[in-house]
């Protein structure tokens, strides 16, 4: 190991009050986190220590000037219960872009690789084992730095914390194009995983799902017209035979689910097609029968069918069955899982990563 990680183990862990077969979403956390401090321009004191409240300066500059990102990540076991970690290079980077973007330090991506390796190494009895469930792993950077003004902070801190999960859609879901709200516009922060990206589509999220629907499609920015992605996910079509997802232009998140999805359906021979889709061609390829299913893509939610989009007072019929959804997500799950050959090199073993 190249980081001398410190590591502070609970007395007693609480995995054994967990029922893994009723796993609340978002709420059970494991017995640690990871911990890094960013201070005098350089990352200092790496160390995983039991799971605690963070003292925080009600002048932390996080919390009133927004600099925070995160990622979303996942831990499986594989059929010899060795934990395995999804293309977590990916994350690192990502995090990195993230960063970059919203003025914020970059963390050293073997130490991001490293930390989550000996993370989850220790908590390795927290992942629950069901297929569709996984150790879901929360990587995130914040400005902790007591100070009002209006700057870049010179503190940060960056925390790793897990917590187990369940599949996260157990239905088919039904999507809200958005026509007056947006997420993100170009030259903004849509391509970064800022905390503040999120914060901005509560309100529109609550007011889907009063309508009756699970999440928003977002639309462009400027004429409320070409999709962009859903709430929480990338988005696929597949229209005569054809697999169409929006061009990544700015304003549209890089998932590393997205991506991997790209190859599998690749590597299927499916045709592959990324840019600009109007929501009204949805509607007309609904309307005509080319419409054949969609699925959004993303850490959380795995692979996600959708059903119908609703559309000012109009309902968009998607399609009531996803064949080709549940084929990439049967193989990107048996990769996950080791049940599969990973030809793409996508999964990093944990394998006693604390002797």
């Amino acid at each position: 190991m190249s980081h001398n990680i410190n590591i502070t183990k609970v007395a007693e862990s609480k995995v054994d009050t967990l029922d893994f077969n009723n796993i609340p979403l978002g709420t059970t956390f494991t017995d640690h986190m990871f911990i890094c401090d960013f201070e005098n321009g350089k990352w200092n004191n790496p160390r995983i220590e039991p799971l605690a409240l963070i003292p925080t300066h009600p002048a932390a500059m996080a919390l009133h000037y927004g600099q925070a990102i995160f990622e979303g990540m996942k831990a499986t076991v594989d059929g010899e219960g060795n934990p395995m970690l999804f293309r977590a290079d990916k994350n690192a980077s990502r995090l990195n872009f993230s960063a970059d973007r919203m003025g914020m330090p970059n963390f050293p991506e073997d130490l991001f690789i490293e930390g989550l390796k000996q993370l989850v190494d220790l908590e390795r009895n927290w992942i629950p084992p069901a297929d569709g469930s996984a150790l879901y792993l929360r990587p995130f950077m914040y400005a902790d730095e007591p100070f009002i003004g209006m700057r870049a902070a010179t503190h940060y801190k960056f925390i790793i914390m897990a917590s187990p999960a369940g599949p996260f859609f157990s239905k088919r879901i039904k999507l809200w194009a958005e026509k007056q709200y947006i997420r993100a516009a170009n030259g903004g922060t849509g391509e970064a995983k800022a905390a503040g990206n999120y914060a901005a589509a509560i309100r529109p999220t609550e007011l889907a799902k009063a309508k009756g629907y699970d999440q928003v499609l977002w639309l462009d920015a400027v004429e409320h017209k070409y999709i962009q992605e859903v709430g929480t996910m990338n988005i696929f079509f597949k229209i005569d035979g054809k697999m169409i997802t929006p061009k990544r232009d700015g304003s549209i998140l890089d998932g590393i689910t997205r991506m991997s999805v790209i190859t599998v359906l690749k590597e299927e021979g499916y045709e592959v097609i990324e840019r600009s889709i109007a929501i009204d061609e949805i509607k007309t390829a609904s309307e005509n029968g080319s419409l054949e299913e969609a699925f959004g893509t993303g850490t959380a939610v795995g692979i996600a069918y959708i059903q119908n989009i609703g559309l000012n007072e109009e309902v968009i019929h998607v399609s009531d069955e996803s064949p080709v959804g549940k084929k990439v997500n049967e193989a990107l799950n048996a990769i996950k899982t080791g049940k599969i050959e990973d030809k793409f090199g996508w999964m990093i073993k944990v394998e006693n990563e604390l002797v």
